[in-house]
């Protein structure tokens, strides 16, 4: 585990335009097999706790899961570790807005077939839809934040916005609330119930 988020850390200062060399290291004495490409740290919990709900090691298996800190990364990220860069199998999760960048930036790395799913609109919002309006706010009470999302929704900009989206714009409004509940709404989720692109994504791993 903790190589792993050393390979991690690695290569995010590599992207950053530091060395590659400690990550060329780490990813040999691993090994790492395959990157799964995220935007952000809540669609990384995401990953890991529906993982976790099925037993799956992803570190021992050998895959890498990244948050890039934006999708604008992919390409830098996909360069540095696919075919092109480490010879890593790429994958990844991103919203349909971002579908174009992650297509260029697998094509450019060498991909043969770029390997990712995409999300209507976020994960988050495929997550509130899986579960339901009311399941969720059930959620957000018990995990103490009702009084929060209530005055949230008092707000003149939150009238007539339906409620669903009303909650996927709550759950952006504090930092560190969107990573949080990418881990209490897997965790809620019926198995049959897991949004297509996150159950996918895992199934291809």
């Amino acid at each position: 585990m903790a190589d792993m988020e050393a390979f991690r850390e690695a290569v995010t200062a590599w992207a950053a335009g530091g060395q590659g060399g400690p990550a060329r290291e780490l990813a040999e004495r691993l090994p790492v097999r395959t990157a799964v490409l995220l935007e952000g740290p809540s669609d990384v919990a995401a990953v890991d706790a529906l993982a976790a709900s099925r037993s799956r090691q992803l570190t021992a298996e050998g895959v890498c899961v990244l948050s890039m800190g934006g999708a604008m990364s992919v390409g830098r990220f996909a360069a540095l570790l696919g075919p092109s860069g480490l010879g890593l199998r790429l994958t990844g999760l991103c919203d349909e807005a971002e579908r174009g960048y992650y297509s260029r930036a697998f094509q450019r790395s060498g991909a043969a077939q770029p390997d990712f799913f995409v999300c209507a609109a976020d994960l988050e919002d495929e997550l509130i839809r899986a579960l339901g309006v009311t399941r969720v706010q059930e959620l957000v009470r018990e995990e103490g934040d009702l009084r929060a999302l209530q005055t949230f929704i008092r707000q003149p900009a939150q009238r007539g916005r339906a409620p669903q989206q009303q909650l996927r714009r709550f759950l952006g409004t504090k930092k560190g609330r969107k990573i949080h509940y990418g881990r209490v709404l897997v965790e809620a989720l019926d198995p049959d119930r897991v949004p297509a692109p996150l159950d996918g994504l895992l199934a291809s791993l």
